[in-house]
This record gives structure tokens, C-alpha cells and sequence, in this order.
């Protein structure tokens, strides 16, 4: 063969394989009840570590992104389904726009599945998406009672009963997929104890997140956020979306990610993603074997109208401590694992203290926002004890916290798994709250 025959059919390969990279469509996370796009990042970084072109990877983060009660009526800091509808339908238009493609594909947990599903279904989505992939979405209720009709979670309410109403339970044109859980997710449960009625019945069967005339896979073992966070939830959306498997499931590592994200809520029970101003966010390197930081911070902002706290370039080996202050909230200490890759998803909200909190010397919670943790499945320690407040069974909590009597500072060693964070404790009497936070 020429070196000119070599060159061309070089060519040639470049371009289809382009060619086969561009047809893979725009992307669109959507999160949970009272969450963040932050859930999305390791789903992302699988990607990316798969070639996905990172402009066509997008995740929303709706303004109030917890329920109302009766959706109907009007809560402070809560959304209804129409709210969640508008919004995800504006999003997908700003998508469409920046990647000049056609349609989208949209992959949605918990509640971001009623959203999808009202926007496809109800809002003229069906026209801009082309494939729907739902992980632990409450897609039959997460309750089917005669009464709290008006909740978007029961079964037998209005909104429910309209998203199921018809010959099968997805719509023409787009292609459904499900993930669920065998018996392990906390909302797909016959029995009410998730719900605050331990020993009722819920009317929801363990097969509840299954849709008649989608493709529906089942992940046992796996949790309700599992289900689309997990690494063998990735490899079932990814081939999905694609028509093809992943080349690898691990995370390929940047040589200098760059991280940013928002600083927003504030500590409240709703939860909210808007934006904070005047919020001071100051990053230290940490010594991962006794948790220390160094003498000075990598990072210093002080976010804007947009509660935006970076730009800031990481080295992917390193650990960190994120101190969040916000006047009048807690100062929040969080220690994360190492960022193998860039985000713009790293989200910050404060956490209220509790009574609890302010009489102990100092609070230390270990927190993994991407599953629960689950007794006999997973180990997970603060300073070698397993903290109170996780329960058993079926994975339902994914905090702990440990509270100690002293206010000395000193190193906690916080493990999940295979991985362990080393924290400092720093004095409740301050009002500062410590968090070990694991991205897998």
C-alpha cells in the first residue's frame, strides 16, 4: 500500500469516526426531588472518559426542586408539575440552540422522571427528544391512596393517573428505557415505612419504576439514586443512547481539571438552587493522611449574582477542604475526594444546625449524595464507628453524623468502601458543621 492509500484511508477513518461521535444527541441530566445537577458529575466524567463530546453533556438545576404537598396549591420555595415542565422545556430550547441538533435525549432519577415524562407526554417534548432513560423514577406512585390525591406521587391521584392513561405507558416516537431496582429502592416499596407509615400497605409493588412498552432493566442490589448513578447504571444508559457499549467504565483522569459550580439555598427544609450572593468560598489543599490543610488556600472567591465560586484548577491526585461561609449560616468545612476530572456541577448548600449540633463540642457527618449506604452491602465508618441514623434494611439514608463531646481540633477518618477521607473537626460552638463527602 502507497503512503497516499495509507493517508486517505487514515482520512477516511477520522471521519467516520467523527461522523459516528456527532450522531450520539445533546444530553439532558435531570435530577431528583430536592436535588442538584451536582448528582450527575460521575455519570458525566463516564461519559467523557467514553469520548462524549463534553459541549453535548448538559444538567439542570430547577430553582425549587422540592414538590408541593398537593400540587395544586402554592408552597413557598416548592414547584409543581407544570413549574418543572416550563423548565425543563425552556432548557431543552437552550440545549437545541448551543449544539444545533435536532432532538435530545434526556436521563432523569426519581422525580426528574415525572418531569420528563409530563414534558414529553404534555408538553410537546415528544417533537425535541429521542431517547428517555429513567432511573428509580416513581413512574406508578411512590403511594397509591384514596386520599392526598393532589400529591404527584400517588398512584391514584390525577397526575399519576394521566401519565399511565392509555394503551401503554410511554410515548410514540421516543425510546423508553427504566432502571430500577430488584426489592432495594426505598420509594418501590409494598410496605409504608419510607413514607412515615411503617406496616401499611403502600399499593406499590418492588416493579412500580417499570413502564408497559418501555425497555426495562432491572440492577439488583442497587438503591433508588443507584439506579442511574452507579457505574452499571452508566453502562445501561450509555448503551442505550448510543446503540453501543462503553469502551470503559472507569474515570480517565484530566491532567488539570478545572472545577466551578454554584453556591446556593439556604439552610432551610426546602431546599432551593437559586443562587446566593455575598457567599465566601476558600479552598486548602489537604495532607489525605492526617487531613491537615496547608498553610495557605489554592482559592478564594466570593460569589456574585450568579453564586458562581470558581473557576478553579485542581490537580486530579489532590484532596481538599472547601470552607463555605455565608453570613448568617453555618460555616460549612467539606473535605472531598480528588476531582479526576473538571465539573461544572460542583454545588454547595448549607445545611442548618441542629439542637444537637450546637450542644456538642464539635458535628462530623459523612455524606455520599450519589446512593445510600447500606448495612451488610457497604462499610462506611467515622472515626471507626458506624454513625447513628443509617438504618437497616432496605438503603434509605445516605448521611450520618457523629457528634463528640470535646471542641479539640483533631483528625476523624472517614471510609466508604474502598475509599477514606481524612477530616479535622473544628469547633461546633463556632457554628461550623464538618462533612466528609464521597463522590461514588
Amino acid at each position: 500500500m502507497t503512503p497516499i492509500a495509507r493517508a486517505l484511508i487514515l482520512v477516511f477513518a477520522l471521519v467516520v469516526g467523527r461522523g459516528a461521535l456527532a450522531a450520539d444527541p445533546p444530553i439532558v441530566f435531570v435530577h431528583g426531588n430536592g436535588d442538584t445537577s451536582a448528582l450527575w458529575t460521575t455519570v458525566i466524567w463516564r461519559f467523557e472518559s467514553n469520548g462524549y463530546d463534553r459541549r453535548l453533556l448538559h444538567a439542570i438545576d430547577f430553582a425549587n426542586p422540592n414538590a408541593r404537598s398537593d400540587d395544586a396549591k402554592e408552597q413557598p420555595n416548592r414547584s409543581s408539575t407544570e413549574d418543572q415542565k416550563r423548565a425543563l422545556a425552556a432548557f431543552v430550547v437552550e440545549v437545541k440552540q448551543k449544539t444545533g441538533a435536532a432532538k435530545v435525549a434526556l436521563v432523569g432519577n426519581s422525580r426528574g422522571g415525572n418531569t420528563i415524562r409530563n414534558y414529553v407526554k404534555n408538553g410537546g417534548g415528544a417533537a425535541h427528544v429521542s431517547h428517555v432513560v429513567l432511573g428509580g423514577a416513581v413512574n406508578h406512585g411512590v403511594f397509591a391512596f384514596d386520599v392526598n390525591l393532589g400529591s404527584e406521587f400517588n398512584g391514584k391521584g390525577p397526575f399519576m393517573q394521566g401519565l399511565n392513561a392509555g394503551p401503554h405507558e410511554v410515548v410514540d416516537g421516543v425510546a423508553f428505557m427504566t432502571i430500577r431496582s430488584d426489592k432495594n429502592d426505598k420509594y418501590a416499596q409494598p410496605d409504608g415505612r419510607f413514607i412515615g407509615r411503617p406496616g401499611a400497605p403502600t399499593g406499590i409493588s418492588y416493579d412500580a419504576p417499570a413502564l408497559k412498552g418501555a425497555t426495562n432493566v432491572v440492577l439488583p442490589a442497587l438503591d433508588h439514586r443507584e439506579v442511574s448513578y452507579h457505574w452499571l447504571a452508566f453502562a445501561e444508559t450509555y448503551r442505550f443512547v448510543t446503540g453501543r457499549a462503553p469502551a470503559r467504565l472507569d474515570i480517565v483522569a484530566e491532567t488539570r481539571p478545572v472545577l466551578n459550580g454554584k453556591v446556593s439555598g439556604l439552610a432551610s427544609d426546602d431546599h432551593t438552587n437559586l443562587p446566593v450572593a455575598g457567599a465566601t468560598v476558600t479552598v486548602f489543599r489537604i495532607d489525605p493522611q492526617i487531613g491537615a490543610r496547608g498553610a495557605r488556600p489554592v482559592h478564594r472567591k466570593t460569589t456574585g449574582a450568579d453564586g458562581l465560586w470558581g473557576p478553579f484548577r485542581a490537580d486530579p491526585a489532590a484532596y481538599y477542604e472547601f470552607v463555605v461561609e455565608i453570613p448568617g449560616q453555618p460555616t460549612q468545612h467539606v473535605y472531598r475526594s480528588p476531582f479526576s476530572r473538571g465539573s461544572a456541577h460542583v454545588n454547595f448548600r448549607p445545611t442548618a444546625m441542629t439542637d444537637d449540633d450546637r450542644k456538642a463540642g464539635s458535628s462530623v457527618s459523612i455524606n455520599r449524595p450519589r446512593g445510600y449506604f447500606g448495612h451488610g452491602r457497604d462499610e462506611f465508618t467515622l472515626d471507626g464507628r458506624v454513625p447513628p441514623g443509617i438504618n437497616d434494611g432496605v438503603p434509605g439514608a445516605s448521611k450520618g453524623t457523629i457528634r463528640f463531646p470535646d471542641s479539640a481540633r483533631r483528625a476523624v477518618k472517614a471510609v466508604f468502601n474502598a475509599e477514606t477521607l481524612m477530616v479535622t473537626t473544628w469547633p461546633a460552638s463556632e457554628n461550623r458543621l464538618v462533612i466528609a463527602e464521597f463522590h461514588h
